[in-house]
């Protein structure tokens, strides 16, 4: 009876929900507390529920549940919270995946890490794309695999008791339907469409709830959107449902054909379903060149510690699981040189014959600074050598461009193109305009041999994009180019005319001589003029005067501006303290705490120019 008044709940809310819930990267961030994320949207939407409340203005003030979908969404909030219901389990103990493998390395990282033991019954074939040899070889993995025909076969000597997890995965097309055994710590069931659902028994194995969702944070993606909304209508229904299958294979060549064009190349271009995803499969598929190709010798993955906190975070968290992995910390802008950062940190990797992996981005964020690039080309082609006097292994230059896709580097003729390099993007940004999370990369001729390593632990890891995902992108890319030089000419004309207004703010941005030669980011960062006897008065102003502006912004124009870490919108500006947003994870000395704004080519320039005029006025 309660399920059937639940269903039929959530029937009339798939009805009445707001588009935006399916539409977007990122719903409403003016109603979204991040201390509170997913907790604060559940609660009122089950106080709408006791209350039979689902009408359309009531959900639409409903607060967000996540500030990115990576991270997860109302929908796919939703679809845990009934599953949970609909098991007498606690909501937190529900967690979903577009993956369909990620779930179960998500344990068996935390055991590791634990030195517990791993236990992984399926019933079954498992998913295509697990690689036994690889997760153990690689990853570093540890476990034992049994097949089962079903979930009450799994006794208590099947587990591993106290010293270990015991795994069930179930391939069902009804992904919400669930065996409970006492014996089972993790059920994981995964649908060949949509994704898979994981599910933490017992309260004993609660402790882990936090660390799957930093891998679903970091390395993966929630169930995107699309697909918790077909889940929802399949409960609803009580069928398996019916998926729409979109032309993949032409969406596909399409898209790969568009990065090709953007970035001047022709090799193959490898579509995730995030760009933490992609940039995953970056790092472990260098990992594996270097297990295979450079046996015993030492890998350095080199971050600069104030970049993006997802980038820096999930370096960090790779190195972790791995003895023969280290981060080293480049400092790339402000007081610090990008080439001379690198110089420095690759004579010291030389020395001790290991293998270079460098991760930035150009232009950096958020200080938006562009090295001098043959002097980068130089210093990445230079030959060095170890402490013995051997020739030392030249570095991959792992290139974020998601700033300024557009800018050549990898093609036959172009500046990076003697180096091996691998350039990669987030797709929600410039790509898809916002509509979706995928991100792609691709390599330079040298770097092609790495592409196929990277292409494996992408699939392995079940982290391709999705159907949906690479519809958007192939309708969306084909514009990305006029839409980069729009929104730049909106960006150059806003940050001249806060020049004009506020001259003692500093502004951070490309200079006209860089754009004349391609680099045209829609984003730049603004340290605004301080005041204080003392350091730390200065720092206070300067820090509430930067949320004056942007409450001043959003609140003024509501419907353009807001409060997001995201750019290359298709429509509207967008402002952040990266200190408190991007880089979330990053050590505290090395964050920035300035405004970054991103404009789009789609907005009214003129009533922003205003708005920030009276915000001067006002200071």
């Amino acid at each position: 009876m309660e399920d059937d008044k639940m269903l039929n709940y959530i029937k009339a809310v798939l009805e009445n929900m707001p588009t935006d819930w399916l539409r977007l990267t990122t719903h409403r961030l003016d109603i979204y507390d991040e201390k509170l994320a997913k907790t604060q949207f559940l609660e009122q939407f089950e106080t709408l529920y006791n209350s039979n409340n689902s009408e359309a203005s009531a959900l639409n003030e409903l607060p967000t549940a996540f500030d990115y979908i990576r991270l997860g969404h109302p929908l796919s909030c939703i679809l845990e919270w009934v599953i949970a219901k609909s098991h007498d389990l606690k909501v937190e103990n529900v967690i979903s995946f577009t993956s369909r493998t990620v779930p179960v390395l998500a344990i068996l990282r935390k055991n590791l890490l634990d030195n517990k033991k791993t236990l992984i019954t399926y019933k079954g074939e498992l998913p295509a794309s697990f690689d036994v040899e690889v997760l153990k070889d690689v990853y570093g993995y540890k476990f034992d695999l049994k097949q089962v025909d079903h979930v009450s076969a799994i006794s208590e000597p099947d587990s591993h008791g106290e010293n270990g997890s015991t795994i069930f995965i179930s391939d069902k097309t009804e992904i919400a339907h669930i065996d409970l055994n006492p014996h089972i710590d993790f059920y994981i069931n995964v649908h060949a469409e949509l994704g898979s659902m994981l599910l933490v028994n017992g309260e004993e194995n609660e402790s882990y709830i936090s660390d799957i969702q930093h891998v679903r944070r970091r390395e993966t993606i929630a169930m995107t959107p699309s697909n918790s909304f077909a889940a929802l209508k399949m409960l609803v229904e009580k069928s398996a449902g019916h998926i729409e299958h979109k032309n993949f294979a032409a969406n596909k060549a399409s898209v790969i054909a568009s990065i090709n064009e953007v970035c001047g190349t022709d090799t193959n271009a490898l579509v995730a379903s995030s760009g933490l995803s992609v940039q995953y499969a970056i790092l472990m598929g260098l990992v594996h060149n270097a297990v295979e190709n450079h046996k015993g010798k030492a890998i350095k993955i080199v971050v600069p510690p104030n970049c993006y906190g997802g980038t820096n975070d999930q370096a960090r968290r790779v190195a972790a699981c791995l003895d023969n992995v280290q981060v080293v910390d480049l400092p790339v802008d402000g007081d610090h040189d990008m080439v001379q950062s690198i110089d420095i940190v690759l004579d010291q990797i030389a020395q001790e014959d290991a293998v270079p992996y460098i991760i930035a981005e150009i232009p950096t964020n958020p200080r938006v600074e562009v090295p001098d690039l043959e002097k980068l080309r130089d210093v990445l082609s230079q030959e060095r050598k170890t402490a013995s006097g051997e020739v030392a292994i030249d570095p991959v230059f792992i290139l974020d461009q998601t700033f300024c896709p557009n800018v050549h580097f990898l093609g036959d003729a172009d500046i990076l193109s003697t180096v091996r390099t691998i350039s990669f993007a987030s797709g929600s940004k410039f790509p898809s305009g916002g509509l979706c999370t995928a991100g792609y990369c691709l390599g330079n001729k040298r770097a092609e041999s790495l592409i196929e390593k990277i292409d494996l632990h992408l699939r392995l890891c079940d982290n391709e994009a999705t159907d949906l995902q690479m519809e958007l992108l192939a309708k969306q890319l084909p514009s990305m180019k006029q839409r980069i030089q729009d929104a730049y000419v909106n960006t150059r004309e806003f940050v001249n005319f806060i020049q004009e207004t506020l001259p003692a703010a500093k502004i951070n941005f490309v200079s006209e001589e860089l754009a004349a030669e391609g680099f045209t980011p829609s984003v730049f960062s603004l340290d605004l003029p301080t005041k204080g006897n003392t350091d730390e008065e200065r720092e206070t102003y300067k820090r509430d005067l930067n949320l004056k502006l942007i409450n001043l912004m959003i609140t003024e124009i509501p419907n353009e501006s807001k409060y997001c870490v995201s750019y290359g919108q298709l429509k509207g500006c967008y402002w952040t303290i990266p200190a408190t947003s991007t880089q979330g994870t990053t050590k505290e000395g090395d964050k920035d705490y300035i405004a970054r704004v991103s404009l789009s080519a789609n907005m009214d320039l003129e009533l922003h120019k205003k708005v920030f005029a009276d915000f001067v006025a006002s200071i």
